[in-house]
């Protein structure tokens, strides 16, 4: 291509070489409503997608970011490109996003989780689509819109050889909950029948190289901050895990992340957890019913003495549990409930969360549930009847309705002050510190139970038809 030479774009624009191509990355907030002024605490974490799309677009892109849940988005602002991150839960936003921008005949790209699992729907709403990760793929396709020959789908045919580190820098003057979010492995191994992760990565898990993670550590550790890795399951591979736990042993840090139940249960790990500075890792203890587990394909949380075992030797390594419990299989009834928050405050839990279970597509829990004529919504997440709390299909042992309402009424007796205060265990409450952020956590989720319930996916002001390809 000669000096000069003009390349036309979807937009009617054209990008010569005399300027640089600009991309705008935006990140959809789940849902809004009508006059809303402050969006969800506890939603406002770092939005690593969007950095890890800035880290993989070429050096001279110039790169525009935006937050959905922190700034209105500046439609008729000049782009080349839009580049959005979708989940099933922001899909509608994303939808009504991506319209404006190409009622402006500015060409939108999208990946992420959803884009994989429904790439047909997503594509309906974008000019392309990037399926699997994108670390490989998402150059090749800045390149293509350059040159002016852009494919409907990119797709991964293999894992990416290198996790990218995500570029912070889109983050700038941006107010998000005071967390150091690192990644150190992708996927897990385990296929829990209503998980979303294991179809996309197909129940297999990878890792970063070690020291990009350590470097990664000390670039965004900040004094009194503590590291969140956000891995679906940072003990999926154990040998993986206990050899980054050594490697960090030496930076002192305090960290989170999450976890299944079976590293409770290998006394080396809980060590290396422990002198690593780990403070606490989000289990996911499900059901206390064994029917509910084997349909889960989680029986494991019940072996080598089960919850009650796994969880008196976190305690006894000075580990603390996010526990986390769904509802709605077809053993449970509202007795379920009552046994669940009675378990988790003897159990003193450091916080919890109750929910229903969410049929997401392209898992072995939605099939079944569309299979057996269940659903009430068959695309639950598009629908403007549906709100975030709501159940989209019918339990056995109650209705919808008492279904959703219960997982709120137990929330609301989990999180209050006498709840707290009988849960500020010693292991919850060890140091000054850990006390303080016990207190605030804990206040925090108290305040966003009603903040969530019955929000709307996409914005509820939003008056514009989606615009399909």
């Amino acid at each position: 291509m000669t000096a000069g030479t003009a390349i036309p774009l979807a937009n009617g624009n054209s990008y010569g070489t005399s300027r640089r191509f600009r991309l705008t990355i935006v990140h959809p907030c789940v849902g809004r409503r009508i006059g809303m002024k402050r969006y969800i605490r506890t939603w406002m974490m770092a939005p690593l997608p969007a950095a890890a799309i800035a880290a993989m677009t070429p050096p001279d892109v110039e790169k525009r970011f935006y937050d959905d849940r922190l700034e209105a988005i500046p439609y008729d602002e000049p782009t080349d490109l839009v580049a959005i991150s979708v989940e099933t839960y922001t899909a509608r936003r994303a939808y009504q996003i991506a319209s404006e921008f190409r009622r402006r005949r500015v060409p939108v790209v999208m990946g992420g989780f959803h884009a994989t699992l429904c790439p047909e729907e997503v594509g309906r709403y974008s000019d392309s689509i990037v399926i699997g990760e994108g670390e490989e793929l998402f150059p090749e396709l800045i390149d293509d819109y350059r040159h002016g020959r852009p494919r409907k789908t990119y797709r991964a045919t293999t894992r990416p050889a290198q996790i990218l580190t995500p570029d912070r820098s889109i983050f700038a003057g941006r107010k998000y909950l005071r967390l150091g979010l690192v990644e150190f492995a992708r996927g897990c191994r385990f296929k829990c029948d209503f998980c979303a992760i294991q179809s996309f990565f197909d129940a297999t898990q990878s890792h970063r190289d070690i020291d990009r993670v350590l470097a990664e550590v000390r670039d965004v550790r900040r004094p009194g901050m503590m590291i969140f890795f956000v891995d679906d399951n940072i003990n999926s591979n154990l040998t993986a895990a206990k050899e980054l736990m050594r490697a960090l042993i030496p930076l002192k840090i305090r960290w989170v992340s999450q976890s299944s139940i079976h590293v409770a249960h290998d006394d080396e790990a809980l060590d290396l957890m422990r002198r690593s500075g780990c403070q606490g890792v989000l289990v996911g203890l499900e059901s206390l019913d064994p029917a509910s587990l084997k349909a889960m394909n989680k029986s494991f949380n019940l072996g080598r003495g089960g919850p009650r075992k796994a969880l008196q030797n976190f305690r006894r390594h000075g580990l603390r549990v996010y526990g986390t419990f769904i509802f709605g299989y077809d053993w449970d009834t509202p007795d379920s409930f009552d046994t669940s928050l009675r378990f988790a405050e003897e159990e003193g839990l450091f916080i919890a969360a109750f929910n229903h279970i969410t049929p997401f597509p392209g898992t072995p829990l939605y099939e079944r549930i569309k299979g057996e004529g269940r659903l009430l919504y068959e695309n639950w997440w598009l629908d403007k009847r549906y709100r975030y709390n709501m159940v989209p299909f019918q339990p056995k042992q109650m209705s919808p309705e008492e279904l959703a309402q219960l997982c709120v009424e137990v929330r609301r007796r989990f999180y209050s002050w006498k709840g707290i205060f009988r849960r500020a265990r010693p292991v919850n409450r060890s140091g000054a510190y850990m006390f303080i952020n016990y207190l605030l956590i804990n206040a925090m989720h108290q305040r966003d139970i009603e903040g969530r319930n019955g929000m709307p996916l996409g914005d509820e002001a939003y008056t514009g038809e989606l615009l399909e390809a």
